[in-house]
Parts: C-alpha cells; structure tokens; sequence
C-alpha cells in the first residue's frame, strides 16, 4: 500500500457513506408520497423474501397516492399484507388488482420525530467517515513505521485525508439540512 493507496481508499469508503445516508434519507418519510418509501419493504414470494419492487409495479397516482400493482394476481393480497406489516404507519386498500396506499398527511409531532431520525442518521454517516480517517491515518502511520514513506509524506496526507473529511461532513450536513426543509415544509 501507498500513501495514494490508502487516500484513494478513505475517499471511496467516505463516498460509499454518502450513498448509503442518501439511501437512508429516501427511506424518511415526508408530506408527500413517494414509491421509495415502499422499496425497503420485503414480500414472501413463493417462500422467500423479495423486495417489493421485485414483484410489483410502483407509481404515484397522486401527490398522496402509491398505486402498487403486483405482476401476479394472486400476489395481491400478500403484498398487501406486507405493506401494512412493514411498520411504516400506512394503510394500503385493495381495488381490483391494483393496491392503493395513501400515505396519511404527518402530525407536527410526526414531523419532528422524522427529524430526529434524519439527525440520527446524519449522525452515523459522519461516525463512519470519521472512522475511514481514522482508519487512513492508521495506515499512514503503518507506512512510516514499515519506512514505506517519510514522515512529511504522511503529515501531507494526513492533511488531505483531513480536508476530505471536512468536505464529505459538509456534505452530510447539507444534504441533512435539504431533508429537514423537506420533512418540515407541510
């Protein structure tokens, strides 16, 4: 490993931890609906656990509708079943072989406890880009000790590696403050 190495590795960990963050962001819910909301959720098809897009066909029909049409007909009444098991405070209604789910307005209440948890996760996201530091810095100090690298080698990268975690935590922090206004806006 070299010192370009171990930078180029924390700044596709750091980004990885973006993505997943954004991936978690989608998941919080907001006055609005939104067929991401139901991605996450897991159907048994035929004895084994499927994501819900895997099985069904997901579009809005309105700013407070999902129209979640299984692909099979005899799958309605099982992805019905999961969608209201999933935990995700919604009450979907059968009309044929289409699913409505209206997803409900939220509570000032309900709003303020989706930023928490848009808070918390932000929290995560900035634990685990601090931890790639950590872990690079590591590697750095490995480096010098092995006589891989000099030790003003490694304070430069240990610069960089730092001015790449104060970018990415920017970033969580930006994004965060976008899915507050977001979850808040009613």
């Amino acid at each position: 490993m070299t010192v370009a190495d171990a930078k180029k590795n924390a700044d596709q960990k750091m980004q990885k931890s973006i993505e997943t963050l954004k991936a978690d962001l989608a998941k919080v819910r907001t006055g609005r609906a939104h067929t991401g909301i139901l991605d996450h959720v897991m159907v048994d098809y035929y004895g084994s656990p499927t994501a819900l897009p895997m099985v069904a066909n997901l579009t809005l029909i309105d700013a407070r509708t999902i129209g979640v049409q299984p692909y099979e007909k005899k799958m309605v009444a099982t992805v019905e079943k999961a969608i209201r098991e999933a935990d995700l405070g919604l009450n979907p209604s059968t009309q044929g072989d289409l699913i409505r789910v209206p997803t409900p307005p939220l509570t000032e209440e309900r709003r303020k406890e989706m930023v928490k948890l848009v808070k918390s996760e932000a929290e995560n996201a900035k634990i685990a880009i601090r931890n790639i530091r950590r872990d690079a810095n590591e590697a750095l100090k490995k480096l010098v000790k092995d006589k891989a690298c000099s030790e003003d080698e490694e304070r430069r990268a240990q610069d960089e590696i730092q001015k790449l975690t104060d970018k990415f935590v920017a970033e969580v922090d930006k994004m965060v403050a976008e899915k507050e206004k977001e979850v808040l806006t009613v």
